[in-house]
């Protein structure tokens, strides 16, 4: 009788199992790794003297990875009568970002979003106050467009439904050129009459990449102790199957022997 043999397409499932499981672990160590520099990355900007934002010649070389977070301080005059209000949740609860144009000295114009404000106070007439006039300095942090919309919802220029920070949409329904392909989050710096209520930016980026990779190298483990399991268990069980099997052919024979006397049968029973 042969020893039970393991069942090789499933050890061998297994073992890839275990594989792709490692290698799923070892990735989320390396995206913890990139996502530890990100945030240091955007922790140095944040926290770095402002500068001048990036002059047109380097519009199309901006991105997210080289630009956004990093601390910039522009000049200009705001345009408040082309406000764009985009619908925002916040600390403050439910309500608005205003975008206001920005027109610089040198004829182009950047997005500054000024800040929140409750549904209360959408209409401009109820924070006149709030929209300064002549020259001013605004420090904020650089922002990359946010083009279509949000989650399940585009944003409706003509119905003045924004849902997002798109710079390039929202330019183009009020006839702006020159527009500068980022925005500016402005800093917490007080607006005259309270509003809108700026330095509301949220900078956070999860990191559960660790708990990732040990759910993953735990998951391997555990799949790697259930194959040896599998595999010493089937081994243990062929060789019990084997003594159980001499030890029946043992008694077997001394059956026979007993029914079927002979000259011999002593001896036979005896060797047996």
């Amino acid at each position: 009788m042969r020893a039970a043999r393991p069942p090789y397409l499933l050890l061998t499932l297994g073992m890839l199992g275990v594989v792709l499981l490692t290698a799923l672990g070892v990735w989320q160590i390396e995206r913890r790794t990139w996502k530890l520099a990100l945030i240091a990355r955007v922790e140095q900007r944040m926290n770095a003297a402002a500068v001048a934002p990036p002059a047109p010649s380097s519009w199309p070389a901006v991105t997210s990875a080289s630009d956004e977070y990093r601390r910039v301080t522009a000049s200009g005059t705001f345009l408040n009568d082309d406000e764009t209000l985009v619908q925002a949740v916040t600390n403050e609860g439910p309500g608005f970002w205003v975008l206001t144009p920005l027109r610089q000295a040198d004829g182009t114009t950047v997005l500054v979003n000024r800040g929140f404000v409750p549904p209360e106070r959408r209409d401009p007439a109820t924070r006149r106050a709030g929209d300064p006039h002549g020259p001013v300095s605004v420090t904020g942090l650089l922002r990359i467009s946010e083009p279509k919309g949000a989650f399940l919802r585009s944003n409706d220029p003509a119905a003045g439904r924004w849902y997002s920070r798109d710079v390039a949409a929202i330019a183009a329904s009020h006839g702006l050129s020159d527009v500068a392909p980022f925005f500016i989050d402005a800093d917490a710096a007080a607006n005259p009459g309270g509003f809108p209520v700026g330095g509301l930016t949220i900078v956070r980026f999860p990191n559960n990449h660790l708990i990732y990779a040990l759910t993953w190298f735990a998951l391997a483990i555990m799949l790697a102790a259930a194959l040896l399991r599998v595999v010493s268990g089937r081994g243990r069980a062929g060789v019990s199957a084997s003594r159980r099997a001499a030890v029946r052919r043992l008694v077997g024979a001394a059956r026979n022997l007993s029914r079927n006397p002979g000259p011999d049968a002593r001896a036979h029973i005896g060797s047996a």
